[in-house]
Parts: C-alpha cells; sequence; structure tokens
C-alpha cells in the first residue's frame, strides 16, 4: 500500500496531496472500498466470519465531486472546497488504475467480479468507458458498471458493452416517485428523475439483454411493503432484477440521524424480493394490512417456511461472478457485523435462520 495514491482525507480535495499540487483523478485513478482493499491486500483487516468480499469495488474521483444531492449519500454535492468524505460508511482510499490491476492479479482467485461506479459528473461516462476497457484487457474477470442516469444516453451504454461489460446496475433506491422526488431530485435541488431512472433501467434491459441489468431498491425511507414490493415487481417483468438494501445512516448526509427501518419489515421484504426474482410469488397476490405491511405472499405455509428455512432470501443479493453466485456480497455494507445482520453475505447457518424466524415474528 505504500506505492498506492491514496486521498488523504484532512487535504481539501482542491488543494491536492497537502496542498503541494492537484489531487488525481479518473481515469488515472480511482477510489476502491476498504472492503476491496482487504481482499487485495491493500489494505489490513479480517472479514467477521470471514465473509470474504468477492468483487473488487470501485468508485470514479473527481475534484468538481458529485453534481447529485442524493440526501442520504456521503458523496453528495461535495465540491471543490469540501472535504473528501466517506462512502456508504467507510473510507475508499484512492489507488491508480495500474495499481489496482496489478493487485488484481495477484489475487485472481480472490475476485469474481470488478464493479466501476459512476458519480454525476459529465466526464463520468467516458472515463467508466475507458477503465472499463483498461479493466477488460487485463484481467479475464467479468466487469458491472454501476450508473448515473441522468447523464447517459443510450449511445453510452452501448460503449460501455463494447468496451466490455456485462451488466448493469440503475440504483433507483426509492419506491415511489414522491420519495424520489423528496430525496434525490426536486425535493433537495437535485437532478435526477423518477421516469430517466426507469427509462435508462429499460434501455439497459434492451441492450445488455434480460437479467443483465437491474436496480437497487433501499428499505425505511417512508415507503409502505406493499409500494416496495411492486416496485420490485415492476423491474421482474421488464426483465431486470433487484439488489436490496436496508437504509443505514451515514455520516455527513443530511439523513445521517435517520433510523434503519425495524428488522421485520426489512426481512418482510427481503423475502418478497427473493420470491418474486425467482417466480415464486406476485406482489399482486400478497396481502397486506391496513398499513400495507406484508401479511401473505399468497404461498401454502410449508412452501413458504422451506423458502424461510433455507436462508438464501436473507442473503446479499447483487451482480454474480460466472458461476453464478452472487459475486458483489458487499459484507456489512448496510449493518455492523455481528448478532444485527441485515444482508448475511455466507449462506446462513441453522442459527442464523432461527434468529431470523424470531426477528419475523415466526414460531421456530
Amino acid at each position: 500500500m505504500s506505492q498506492a495514491t491514496e486521498l488523504k482525507s484532512q487535504c481539501s480535495p482542491s488543494q491536492g496531496l497537502c496542498g503541494q499540487e492537484p489531487a488525481p483523478e479518473s481515469p488515472d485513478v480511482v477510489r476502491m472500498s476498504l472492503a476491496a482493499a482487504m481482499t487485495l491486500d491493500f489494505a489490513p483487516g479480517s472479514f467477521y466470519r470471514n465473509a470474504c468480499l468477492s468483487c473488487v469495488n470501485l468508485l470514479l474521483t473527481y475534484r468538481s465531486g458529485c453534481a447529485a444531492r442524493c440526501s442520504y449519500c456521503g458523496l453528495s454535492g461535495a465540491k471543490e472546497k469540501r472535504p473528501i468524505k466517506s462512502f456508504i460508511r467507510v473510507s475508499w482510499p484512492s489507488f491508480t488504475v495500474d495499481e489496482i490491476i496489478a493487485g488484481i492479479l495477484r489475487r485472481q482467485e480472490r475476485v469474481k467480479r470488478i464493479c466501476i461506479s459512476m458519480l454525476t459528473n459529465s466526464r463520468a461516462p467516458r472515463d467508466a468507458t475507458d477503465i472499463c476497457r483498461r479493466l477488460r484487457a487485463a484481467v479475464d474477470i467479468p466487469v458491472s458498471l454501476l450508473i448515473s442516469p441522468t447523464i447517459l444516453t443510450r449511445r453510452h451504454l452501448e460503449e460501455f458493452r463494447d468496451a466490455g461489460a456485462d451488466k448493469i446496475g440503475v440504483a433507483i433506491d426509492l419506491a415511489t416517485p414522491e420519495l424520489f422526488a423528496r430525496y434525490r431530485g426536486a425535493g433537495v435541488g437535485g437532478p435526477h428523475s423518477w421516469e430517466r431512472y426507469w427509462q435508462c433501467l429499460e434501455e439497459s434491459l434492451d441492450v445488455f439483454g434480460k437479467g443483465m441489468a437491474g436496480s437497487h431498491f433501499m428499505v425505511g425511507m417512508g415507503e409502505t411493503e406493499e409500494e416496495m414490493s411492486r416496485a420490485m415487481q415492476r423491474v421482474h417483468d421488464m426483465g431486470g432484477n433487484t439488489h436490496l438494501f436496508s437504509f443505514f445512516p451515514e455520516g455527513g448526509s443530511p439523513l445521517a440521524e435517520h433510523l434503519p427501518p425495524p428488522i421485520d419489515q426489512y426481512r418482510r421484504i427481503q423475502l418478497a424480493r427473493w420470491l418474486i426474482d425467482h417466480d415464486h410469488a406476485r406482489a399482486e397476490n400478497f396481502t397486506y394490512n391496513q398499513r400495507r405491511a406484508i401479511t401473505g405472499y399468497g404461498l401454502p405455509k410449508d412452501a413458504l417456511d422451506g423458502f424461510i428455512n433455507a436462508g438464501e432470501p436473507f442473503r446479499t443479493c447483487g451482480c454474480t461472478g460466472r458461476d453464478g453466485e452472487v459475486a458483489c456480497n458487499r459484507p456489512y455494507a448496510n449493518s455492523r457485523p455481528g448478532p444485527g445482520i441485515r444482508n448475511y453475505p455466507f449462506k446462513p447457518e441453522e442459527a442464523d435462520v432461527r434468529h431470523i424466524r424470531l426477528q419475523m415474528g415466526l414460531p421456530l
């Protein structure tokens, strides 16, 4: 890690490394999640219950920051005079692309996928394409892109595909247009629109193919369980899949004091997501109470118990590797390590399943 071009948090991005020269930017440099840095031995540490990350998560970086204003994001509205902040609650040290390629080559047995995340920055489409092409030329590992629809056209998607990307993620995040506007759009003076995000997901599925694009959704932003279930069903009916998160407050963001959703609520939505994406049930066949919380999934009790007891609905959902298993398992991205795990980055054991059933208020 001594050769890494790490951006020091105490230095202003506009000043660069300790005020000497401008800080390096993409496409030469990207930020890498702390978990990915640990996977590549660029950072010390160990994973709770050996839940090693198998996806190298990368983030484009610019001195001008991100033009978006998403109220739950630690990168929201980052401008030149603001210090570099954490993202998803952890540091994202910066490395040159060459350093990252060398690290992946040393640790290929650990890496099943690479993911490049864009910012809402006019330079991002070109740089994401360039970095994707460099990675695919250097290592035979699939590459995903987590994109910013606001600054993209269909032609950009085709360029991503031609550069070697095989999967696309669209972070719609909010389950209703009203919540999207409140937290990402007009309500916070942001540039994003609900309609464009759904349109871009449709374009991505057309360019990359069924099952090769999907959306992120975040539980706990004021939506009802019925609204979230119907949003996930819409993605599935389009040919996509859903990557589900539980809201977890990001320090320094406007929603730093917003609480995560109750665990029983999240578990019900996790189960709904898995049943929908695996064609076992449909949102319109669920039953809901007066608060629009899920009370049934339209399935026989024995079948539902079998799915719950297998533990699979409660694992992290993300882009897969070539083996068909989730590669982007993001250990503890939306909860701290320990008994409060929300997305299991490994197959839940028998004791974990008992804990899940208790959290859902189900008999053991």
